[in-house]
């Protein structure tokens, strides 16, 4: 039933394809950020409570909704290469870890930023603040900790360990709202039956998620082809691809 999937186990395949999606990737990236952030910034009306400082949330939701989702898929790729012992799914985390780091960042700093004019203040240490900071210092931790091993497989180990030791923080961070009095708003375009952000300010919203995503996709796409040929550098493949260039 999954035979047509084994030629892409092979590293080769799956450098070559990365070559050919990323600039697919990139380029949708490229669109939907461009068209989402414009429109919200230029277009999208002030919210009447908030003016024209809601508008840095078409960075800050998205970068937040994404530093969450890469650490989840890093949980994902670890048990696969855990249980399945697929090392190229080690990799496929290693090459998420940074691109979810820097998104948590920006989700940390656009956040500060949104909450000096709403709190009057740029930190407190609210349940989903706090929890998303350690989101971020897990982000660091698993790459200190790949770091810290010479041989990189099981520096890889470790890291996937950790990493799904810890994936707990994510509900911790998407139910901190409900589960404690809190500054931060609940939900606003999760509540599907009934989204609590009016139309013209939720279009070019899910625009620039999806081009965050689209961004993380192309990231990954990249830095997942490097980390194959540093995994691969004594394979044949590798060094035809390094004589050609």
């Amino acid at each position: 039933m999954w035979k047509w999937l084994h030629p892409y186990a092979k590293s080769e395949t799956q450098y070559h394809l990365c070559g050919k999606l990323s600039p697919i990737f990139a380029v949708l990236s490229f669109l939907l950020l461009a068209v989402g952030i414009v429109w919200g910034l230029a277009y999208a009306p002030a919210d009447y409570q908030q003016g024209n400082s809601f508008r840095i949330m078409y960075v800050h939701v998205p970068t937040a909704i994404w530093s969450m989702g890469i650490y989840g898929s890093m949980a994902v790729a670890a048990v696969v290469a855990l249980v399945w012992q697929i090392k190229q799914a080690h990799l496929a985390m290693i090459a998420m870890a940074p691109i979810g780091a820097l998104f948590t960042f920006l989700a940390l700093i656009t956040g500060a930023i949104w909450g000096k004019p709403m709190w009057g203040t740029w930190w407190v240490w609210d349940a989903r603040l706090t929890a998303e900071l350690i989101l971020f210092f897990l982000y660091l931790g698993i790459l200190a900790l790949y770091s810290a091993f010479s041989d990189r497989s099981t520096g890889a180990k470790a890291s996937g360990i950790l990493c799904i030791t810890t994936v707990v923080i994510l509900p911790i961070i998407h139910f901190s709202v409900e589960w404690w009095n809190t500054l931060h708003q609940g939900a606003s375009i999760t509540k599907f039956e009934k989204p609590s952000i009016a139309t013209p300010m939720l279009i070019p919203l899910v625009l620039c998620i999806f081009g965050f995503l689209a961004l993380y996709i192309w990231l990954t796409l990249v830095r997942y082809r490097v980390e194959l040929l540093k995994e691969e550098a004594k394979r044949p493949w590798v060094r035809e691809l390094a004589h050609k260039i």
